[in-house]
Parts: C-alpha cells; sequence; structure tokens
C-alpha cells in the first residue's frame, strides 16, 4: 500500500493534479467520489470532475461510507479518493447542531478516517487522497466552521502520517513536501 496525499486550498488545483498522478500510474483507477449534488452549484463542480475523468475509470460514490467500501478498491491498481474534506463535511452536516462539536462525535467521526486508513493497510496498490487545507486560513466564524476545521485539520495529520507522499498545490502548483526526493 502507498498513500499519496494531496492537500491545498479550495480551487487550487488539487484534484486535476491528482487526476493526472492516477492516470500516469495506471489506467486501472477507482475514482471514489464523496460530493452530494446538494444544488446547482455542486452540480457544476460533479460534472467538472466527471468530464476530466477517463471512461475507463471505476466509480465508487460514497458520501458517508468509505471506510466500510475499501474491499472494493482491489479491483483496481490505484484509487483516487476525492475528497477527505467532502467526506468529513458530510459527517458533520449529519450531526445535531445541539451535539457540534461534541467529543463523542468527533471521536465517531475520527475513527471512521482510522478505520479507513487500517482497511486501506492491506490495499496492495495506491491511494491518492485528495483533501482541502485547513491551516491556510483564518480561523471559521461559526461553531460548525471551527469544528470542521478542527476535525478535518485532526483527519489530515492522521493520513499524512502515513502517507509516503505529501503534496501541496498553491494556485495550481503541487509542491511535493514529504516523500523522496524532497
Amino acid at each position: 500500500m502507498s498513500i499519496v496525499l494531496v492537500t491545498g486550498g479550495v480551487r487550487s488545483g488539487k484534484s486535476a493534479f491528482a487526476e493526472r498522478l492516477a492516470q500516469e500510474k495506471s489506467a486501472s483507477v477507482l475514482y471514489v467520489a464523496t460530493g452530494v449534488c446538494s444544488d446547482e452549484e455542486m452540480e457544476q463542480r460533479i460534472t467538472l470532475h466527471r468530464g476530466r475523468r477517463p471512461a475507463s475509470w471505476g466509480l465508487a460514490e460514497t458520501p458517508c461510507d468509505a471506510d466500510e467500501m475499501v474491499a472494493s478498491y482491489s479491483a483496481y491498481d490505484v484509487v483516487l479518493f476525492d475528497c477527505i474534506s467532502t467526506w468529513i463535511s458530510n459527517l458533520l452536516i449529519d450531526v445535531p447542531e445541539e451535539k457540534w462539536r461534541d467529543p463523542a462525535e468527533t471521536e465517531r467521526i475520527l475513527g471512521k478516517i482510522d478505520r479507513w486508513l487500517s482497511a486501506v493497510r492491506d490495499y496492495p496498490g495506491t491511494i491518492i487522497a485528495v483533501t482541502s487545507e485547513t491551516g491556510l486560513g483564518g480561523v471559521a466564524m461559526s461553531k460548525l466552521g471551527r469544528w470542521f476545521q478542527d476535525t478535518l485539520g485532526e483527519a489530515n495529520q492522521r493520513i499524512a502520517s502515513e502517507a509516503e507522499e505529501v503534496y501541496a498545490v498553491l494556485s495550481g502548483i503541487p509542491w511535493k513536501i514529504k516523500g523522496e526526493g524532497v
């Protein structure tokens, strides 16, 4: 198993870079999509991502249960997971407001990240995981926003610690920040 983490700001070009990495590694790619078509803008984003992907790639749409479907990766050489930050957003949105920032809810969500990481250790191919970097901006103004930043920040750190390579994408330019050749 090899994990490549691609992080960066929103609309930084990280998904397009991850797609190029996947294409370079193999023609046998599973695209794990966590986005949910909730409005017209999200529909446009999903359409853009679909249009860039080769038709030969497999697709698994899993907005909340990505940790439970790792067994389906075995038919592919490369898995492009797009993206961790949307997965966490989906999980947080399902939590009632009175439980926001509840330590048990945070641990439940981070437990899903840990289960995913544990399951992918048995996968013999390459995982390319895309995520948004929460550490580049200010502290969110809302309670939900701060919870998102804290939870995603911890998830990103856990994944990055196990990744063999980590790239930060800024303004469409990827910078390798962990791995051979850094």
